[in-house]
């Protein structure tokens, strides 16, 4: 088992049909244990393989998307517009990735994987890359 960094597959297809307008729909943020599965496959913010722990709440918390996507030369870019921050959390258990997905229809967007953590009674926070089209949280080529 594995988490793998990518877009979801269901995203791309979501996007073309208009069902996600990333900037203007409302993102959240799952985190998930080292031991879980989620990658391009995963379709839906699911709870299997999420963390849990002292001020962690099931489906993570909203992602600050105040800025639209934009192009780049060739290259459409997206990053949430502040960072993720879960507050006073302890989590005990090793976790590896976060899962951005719609809030409402639970959409899966992508899948960021980063080294293997642990929180105690602390903030984790994910800081965001600059939102350019080398650089942005999500890009589409």
């Amino acid at each position: 088992m594995a988490n793998t960094q990518e877009l979801c597959n269901s995203f791309k297809t979501d996007n073309m049909a208009g069902n996600i307008a990333l900037g203007t729909d409302t993102l959240n943020a799952a985190l998930y244990l080292a031991t879980a599965t989620i990658n391009k496959s995963t379709t839906a913010y699911t709870a299997t393989g999420e963390v849990t722990g002292t001020n962690y709440v099931a489906g993570g918390v909203a992602v600050t998307t105040a800025n639209p996507p934009a192009l780049d030369g060739d290259t459409a870019h997206f990053t949430p517009s502040a960072p993720i921050v879960y507050s006073n959390v302890t989590l005990s258990t090793a976790f590896d990735a976060v899962l951005l997905y719609r809030a409402t229809g639970l959409n899966a967007v992508s899948v960021h994987t980063f080294s293997s953590q642990t929180v105690t009674a602390g903030d984790f926070t994910l800081t965001m890359p600059t939102d350019d089209g080398t650089t942005g949280l999500i890009r589409l080529t």
